[in-house]
């Protein structure tokens, strides 16, 4: 290495390489040149990224307005901890680290990028003003610079060698563009620690901090203090400067502009941002007599910040490694979602931006980009927004654009016709009479909150939900759970024949007029009966009432049955005493987990029944595989693939449990389902928290 540099020195100066070298211009001369070159080189980099950045501002500004500048604690919270302390990257135990230690390297190598600029500006420029701050830096970006350096050798070799398919299978485009941006960010840092290590050879090592430098040092080994040597300084210095502001450039005309998007996506990100949880939808303004349609067919109907979700996703293909329906089989790809929305994006935004006609009006992001088969292919189960490592929020676009093919076009799946039928006339989604909703009440000693007048008069208002008061098999979940609240000695009453769906399946499947029908009538009646707290069986009336019923006027503090459970368990004030020899497996609901972060209560209730064991399925807590029944899917044909809940139910009996839990009566009908059709019911039971807790209390 040292010999071929030197052979190379020999030739710029146009000297043999043994003779002793002497510069074309003389050293004051090319200073001034450097410094007038590279300043002309500065100003036009940044000239031209400001460009690019105010014209891509000027193209999300053809999206929707979006609040996301709320709440700014919790969003730098958002920042510190999922953008700089990559917390969801982490979450792989492979690739995590791997970009984690790309994505930190860069930010520490900024200081060397600051020496850098500032030895264009003034020759021996260092950052050595810090005081004792300045080895401490030193060192780590050396270290860092290696550490980078590895984890480039380690991408390439999972992107062509060993890696998992949706890495390796990406289109030779995104490969190319890939393979492009790791080999930039390796010759970054081969120019670094080339610059780094001629410098301390030519002697600046004690304002260096040479000492703090590991691997610049043995770089520094292979050069002579020479005027040689200097010009490799030189060399590795334009390198270095003209691939970093280039690097800069080329990013924003990159797949790869999440390494700028990222940060600010993860900030203007909903998580934990407002009471409600993420997961609750935006309201639709349905009395906008200016509004031409409602949802989203193209990118104008999206929201600025749905517009740079697309300019932000990373390609890295978690979302659909992770999506029920691409891994039964079916052709929705949440990234592909994300991926088409910045194609058209790309095509239109600049048109729009412009003022200037649409040269193709019969083109649009809906039909021409993404299909309505991939739209009702989604479970709405929010693994995809789990996944994603930079805050992707792919559900609330699929909603949007099921509101768009329902409200507007009119197209659906048929089966869906008699669920909003079933809703608009018997406020349920079957075809019960709404006068028999407490019929499974009978004998049971359970008041209505018309006959008391108030729910002051109650501890909770119990919401029984559609399939606690229809469903035969569910209403067995009701009873059990009617009976531990009784048992310990809390105070409730019903709505009964009151009570209407809480709008979840229409709202998740597009309809948002019915679904806001349904919400607003059920917040008069519970406003009405001054309904302070409420507890549900059913994880969709939770989610609807707790997070989206506020839209609307119904705020109410409302608690899961599995969450009272496991308090009223660690309280001491029901006690479990009926020994159970089973091995049971516990099944996520979506609605409980990912959305609203529950995941502990129904494993402790579980885990206090005695003699029994608990397994857990390999994708568990916040990685669980949905049911297949969520957004409305529960109510459609799954005709494409393997079915979801098949998939979820075989997962289930390779445990070797005998019982499989649930907390939502969704789930429990999906796996019932499941273990049926595998042949299995004899021998494994699918039971709520609220039958096994019921049964181990041993009440006579």
């Amino acid at each position: 290495m040292p010999t071929l540099l030197w052979c190379f020195t020999g030739y710029i100066y146009k000297k043999h390489p043994l003779e002793s070298p002497s510069f074309i211009l003389d050293t004051g001369s090319y200073m001034t040149l450097k410094n007038i070159l590279f300043l002309i080189v500065l100003l036009a980099a940044f000239g031209i990224f400001a460009w690019t950045a105010r014209r891509i501002v000027r193209y999300l500004q053809v999206g929707k307005p979006d609040n996301r500048f709320d709440n700014f604690p919790k969003r730098i919270d958002n920042f510190l901890t999922i953008g700089l302390g990559q917390s969801k990257i982490l979450a792989d135990p492979v690739a995590g680290p791997l970009h984690a230690g790309i994505f930190w390297g860069f930010l520490v190598l900024l200081f060397s990028v600051v020496e850098a600029i500032g030895e264009g500006l003034m020759p021996g420029f260092s950052l050595s003003f810090l005081g004792p701050l300045y080895p401490p830096i030193a060192f780590v970006s050396d270290i860092f610079g290696i550490i980078v350096l590895c984890a480039v050798v380690f991408a390439l070799l999972r992107r062509y060698v060993f890696g998992p398919s949706r890495v390796k299978e990406i289109p030779s485009s995104s490969q190319l563009d890939a393979t492009l941006i790791l080999l930039t960010i390796a010759f970054i840092m081969i120019s670094m620690f080339f610059q780094n290590g001629t410098r301390i050879a030519l002697g600046e090592g004690m304002d260096f901090a040479e000492n703090w430098r590991p691997i610049s040092l043995i770089v520094a080994g292979w050069f002579p203090q020479s005027a040689g040597t200097e010009v490799v300084f030189e060399i590795a210095w334009w390198i270095h400067i003209v691939l970093v502001l280039g690097f800069l450039n080329f990013l924003p005309y990159s797949k790869h502009f999440h390494v700028i998007t990222s940060l600010p996506n993860v900030y203007f990100s909903n998580k934990g941002i407002k009471k409600e949880a993420d997961g609750a939808l935006r309201a639709l303004d349905l009395e906008d007599e200016d509004a031409e349609k409602f949802g989203a067919s193209d990118i104008e109907d999206l929201t600025w910040k749905q517009l740079f979700d697309s300019y932000t996703c990373t390609e890295c293909g978690r979302c659909t490694a992770a999506c029920p329906a691409n891994i039964t089989g079916k052709i929705l790809s949440p990234k592909k979602i994300i991926v088409d929305t910045r194609a058209r994006f790309e095509e239109k935004a600049p048109i729009l931006a412009d003022g200037k006609e649409n040269p193709t009006p019969e083109r649009q992001l809906m039909h021409d980009f993404i299909s309505t088969e991939e739209l009702w292919a989604c479970t709405t189960c929010r693994a995809c927004v789990q996944e994603c490592p930079v805050m992707i929020e792919h559900v609330d676009q699929i909603v949007e654009m099921r509101r768009e093919l329902v409200l507007t076009e009119g197209e659906f799946p048929e089966e869906l016709q008699m669920l909003y039928r079933n809703l608009e006339n018997n406020f349920a989604p079957w075809q019960f009479s709404p006068e028999d909703r407490a019929k499974w009440a009978d004998g049971l000693n359970v008041q209505k909150l018309s006959e008391l007048g108030s729910a002051d008069e109650v501890d909770y208002l119990f919401w029984v939900g559609c399939a606690g008061s229809f469903d035969d098999r569910y209403k067995k979940v009701t009873v059990a759970f009617t009976k531990i609240l009784q048992e310990a000695g809390i105070s409730f009453a019903i709505l009964g024949e009151e009570e209407k769906c809480n709008g979840d399946h229409a709202r998740r499947s597009g309809n948002e007029y019915l679904a806001q029908m349904l919400v607003m009538e059920n917040v008069e009646t519970l406003n009405n009966y001054n309904v302070k707290k409420i507890v549900t069986a059913c994880p969709h009336c939770f989610h609807s009432i707790a997070n989206e019923f506020p839209q609307f006027g119904g705020d109410y503090e409302v608690i899961h049955h599995s969450q009272l459970i496991d308090d009223l368990i660690d309280r001491g004030i029901i006690k479990l005493t009926e020994e159970s020899r089973r091995k049971v497996t516990y099944h996520d609901s979506c609605y409980m987990g990912r959305y609203n972060d529950s995941y502990d209560e129904p494993r402790n209730s579980l885990m206090t029944v005695p003699g029994m064991e608990v397994v857990e399925m390999p994708r568990n807590k916040e990685k669980g595989l949905c049911c297949g029944a969520g957004g409305g899917r529960m109510f459609m044909e799954e005709t494409v693939g393997k079915k979801v809940n098949i998939e979820r139910t075989e997962e289930a009996l390779d445990t070797g449990a005998e019982t499989v839990a649930a907390e939502c009566p969704f789930c429990l009908t999906m796996l019932t389902d499941g273990v049926k059709e595998k042949g299995r019911l004899e021998e494994v039971d699918v039971k709520d928290i609220a039958e096994i807790v019921y049964e181990a209390m041993r009440i006579s």
